[in-house]
């Protein structure tokens, strides 16, 4: 079964920074490297919202306008991991960070769409507070 090791939440400061990182691991992880993969966050008692996703390759990626400017999605498929560079972090980030895993073909549409995605990651907690 593949699954998803998400790390790097914490509280920091607003101003701050921070680095997600989403490991895959079990079956399957070693053909990531094909795969869209996303990062969404959730607040208790709202909708899972989509925050950056990037094709297979690193060809193409996207990034939500509420985060655009201060949040880089980038991935690491030698060692299975994507990353979410995280600046100038905001209250209103404040949220449990997941990754998740698409299928292999690139869909601009779908980025924001959890329904698109097949395997989660448990969440890592980001909180965002002086």
């Amino acid at each position: 079964q593949l699954q998803f090791a998400e790390s790097g939440g914490e509280l920091v400061q607003p101003g701050g920074s921070l680095r997600l990182s989403c490991t895959a691991e079990g079956r399957g992880s070693d053909d990531l490297a094909y795969y869209m993969i996303g990062w969404f966050r959730q607040v208790p008692g709202k909708e899972r919202e989509g925050v950056s996703c990037i094709s297979h390759g690193s060809r193409v990626s996207k990034t939500a306008d509420s985060v655009k400017g201060r949040f880089t999605i980038s991935r690491d498929d030698a060692s299975k991991t994507i990353y979410l560079q995280m600046n100038n972090l905001r209250p209103e980030d404040t949220a449990i960070y997941y990754c998740a895993r698409a299928g292999t073909w690139w869909s601009e549409d779908d980025c924001y769409s959890p329904a698109f995605y097949e395997y989660w990651g448990q969440g890592t907690q980001v909180t965002v507070s002086s």
